[in-house]
């Protein structure tokens, strides 16, 4: 059971009824203990877990089953909680001394404190063990995000600059470089607010990743604004690729929102240019691209229509 940040106290008020004499003592020396009462004192002892399951016995015990609930014997008791019982017998049934009375008392305190001490020790071994892995699980889910962009699955701008520079330590050409920027996505801001603003860069950002191949790099590397990058590319891969993704926006339906995306391609040709250099080009087209589509005659109809509604 993983606790997380369940206070201690608690785990320990719960945990303790799972706990047998086995997991809380050293049961050679229990028994050398309870020898040595019985031979010293004359008497005979049974020691039960706390349902009544023999632990360890000296004596006539054989036909006994013990009732813990009508005759529970001596209790032992670990944070609240009986753990354990012990049934003595006198030899002669004559009765106990005032002496054996003490001595059975002091052992009975001896499992209590020993017994508490073990199971605080392994609780909070155990405890903090579940804290580690729950810090080691925040970690490795902020390192998850620190890879991918929450907002659309793609990889985040820092990952995505990260694989840029393997790309070109690997000197591999040549590398198709793709710059997608949503047109007008602050118009939706304005006029919609922040959520659906999101949901325009989330849409987006689906339909780029789900028409892509599996060796595409895709990061998201501004607010409304992807970088897309296809190594060693077939003959007109990113164009075809930029081509199915502007059919799929023209497409899509909605009632408020419009991704309409501009596109701008460039290629890495020699392994000694930088894809890092490369950014600025395909900016240039992209931007191109934006103002076409914008000047488009239908362009501003489409982009009010949630607004008229």
């Amino acid at each position: 059971m993983i606790y997380g940040m369940i206070p201690f106290e608690e785990r320990l008020k719960d945990n303790i009824r799972r706990y047998r004499s086995t997991d809380l003592y050293d049961m050679q020396v229990v028994e050398w203990l309870m020898r040595t009462l019985c031979e010293q004192f004359g008497i005979e002892l049974l020691l039960t877990d706390r349902h009544g399951e023999r632990a360890i016995a000296f004596g006539a015990f054989d036909d006994f089953k013990p009732d813990v609930v009508k005759e529970p014997g001596m209790k032992i008791r670990i944070c609240n909680h009986t753990t354990g019982h012990l049934y003595v017998k006198t030899v002669k049934n004559t009765g106990m001394t005032e002496q054996t009375e003490e001595a059975l008392a002091m052992f009975i305190r001896m499992l209590q404190n020993w017994g508490e001490k073990s199971y605080l020790a392994r609780e909070l071994d155990e405890h903090r063990e579940e804290l580690e892995e729950k810090v080691e699980d925040g970690r490795r889910k902020s390192k998850g995000n620190d890879r991918k962009d929450l907002l659309t699955g793609t990889l985040s701008k820092t990952y995505f600059e990260n694989r840029m520079q393997v790309i070109d330590r690997a000197e591999i050409a040549p590398v198709a470089l793709i710059q997608a920027n949503i047109n007008d996505w602050k118009f939706f801001h304005d006029n919609f607010g922040v959520e659906e603003s999101d949901r325009l860069i989330s849409i987006v950002g689906k339909i780029i990743m789900d028409m892509s191949k599996p060796d595409y790099v895709i990061g998201r590397c501004d607010g409304d604004l992807f970088n897309i990058i296809i190594p060693m590319p077939e003959e007109q891969e990113a164009e075809d690729y930029v081509a199915r993704l502007r059919n799929a926006f023209a497409e899509y339906e909605d009632e408020v929102l419009v991704p309409s995306v501009a596109f701008g391609i460039v290629y890495k040709t020699n392994v000694e240019e930088s894809l890092a250099d490369k950014i600025s080009d395909a900016e240039y087209e992209m931007f191109n691209d934006k103002l076409e589509i914008k000047n488009a005659p239908d362009y501003r109809d489409k982009l009010t229509k949630g607004i008229r509604k």
